[in-house]
């Protein structure tokens, strides 16, 4: 295992990040496909002892079982100081709105239910899981700094948002004296690049570490069209994401098909391979222990400037999906909002 600083910040994490999405209970939350305690927590063990140090869950994630999962591993297996824990909080929902909860306090909720959920004293990275269009910004960096300040929370990120937003939320901090964003965790993979087109200059320019989700574009880049799995069945928004590209995107699969058998290693670690050579540590999950094995296998694998072009040729523009595609607003009609509760 490789590893990397983290962006502006101190941590040193593995160049492979182990997405926690998958672990959680399946009976308490969206999702069917998940696992339950024993092996998610059998899994991320393994990630750990093949050198991962970094790992990535959410409060979303199955009710704050995922949280649950995780923390309880760190505790029994792993020395705490020694692991980089990031988890994501929450938008304010209409109830919290409609009883004034305001978005410092939502924040310091949503960080003292995560540590109650991990079991741990800090958390190393606390994400801002989507962009809150109802809660104004400084209200958000404040709450965030503030957690920092206390000793809950080390460093901030973000995710799922648009590179202006990034840029904005970054220069009001650093007016207002706030904390800034340290990284972002964005839709990117060798089927979906829309990211190289602002976020990634961005981060290069400002040295914001990326971390990007769906990196094997939910099970698509790690086998070939027919192979079916349990989430690729039942995960509504892993189909959402691409499910108007498949045509497209099939080219490119079936080329890092032919790389993974010229290499003799799996699709997997071709198309981690390629995303290594543009961010800082992809986020990867795992629901069997061999996926661990070719997820941490990735890195070792370095990819000429040919097989690159190979790969990269065939791609064409994609629509924004999810999450991005609901919260789009244009820049002005947020800048109203923006200015009216910026304070400056």
């Amino acid at each position: 295992m490789e590893y990397v600083k983290l962006g502006n910040s101190n941590l040193k994490v593995s160049r492979i990040c182990m997405g926690c999405m998958g672990f959680g209970d399946p009976e308490n939350g969206m999702h069917t496909w998940t696992l339950p305690e024993a092996e998610s927590m059998e899994i991320i063990k393994k990630g750990w002892d093949d050198g991962i140090n970094f790992y990535d869950t959410a409060i979303g994630y199955q009710n704050g079982t995922s949280e649950q999962y995780l923390g309880k591993t760190i505790r029994e297996y792993a020395s705490r100081d020694d692991v980089v824990v990031a988890t994501k909080f929450l938008p304010r929902s209409e109830e919290e709105i409609k009883n004034n909860v305001s978005g410092q306090r939502h924040i310091h909720n949503f960080v003292d239910k995560s540590l109650e959920n991990l079991g741990l004293d800090y958390i190393d990275l606390y994400i801002y899981h989507m962009w809150d269009y109802n809660t104004p910004l400084y209200d958000i960096l404040e709450g965030l700094s503030e957690v920092i300040d206390e000793g809950k929370v080390k460093y901030i990120g973000i995710s799922n948002c648009f590179a202006w937003q990034l840029a904005k939320a970054n220069a009001l901090a650093e007016m207002q004296g706030f904390k800034k964003f340290v990284s972002i965790q964005g839709h990117y993979n060798l089927i979906f690049r829309e990211e190289e087109r602002e976020m990634i200059p961005l981060c290069r320019t400002d040295n914001i570490a990326v971390t990007p989700y769906s990196s094997l574009a939910s099970g698509r880049l790690s086998r070939m069209p027919g192979e079916e799995s349990k989430r690729l069945n039942e995960d509504f928004y892993a189909k959402l994401k691409y499910q108007n590209t498949e045509m497209q995107d099939l080219e490119i699969i079936k080329r890092v098909n032919e790389l993974a058998g010229n290499y003799d290693v799996s699709m997997t670690e071709v198309s981690l391979a390629w995303l290594l050579g543009k961010v800082t540590s992809p986020i990867v999950g795992a629901t069997k222990m061999h996926h661990v094995e070719g997820v941490v296998n990735a890195v070792d694998l370095k990819l000429t400037n040919d097989d690159i072009a190979y790969l990269e040729e065939p791609y064409v523009a994609h629509d924004l999906v999810g999450v991005m595609a609901d919260n789009k607003v244009t820049a002005g009609d947020d800048d109203k909002v923006w200015a009216k509760h910026a304070k400056i």
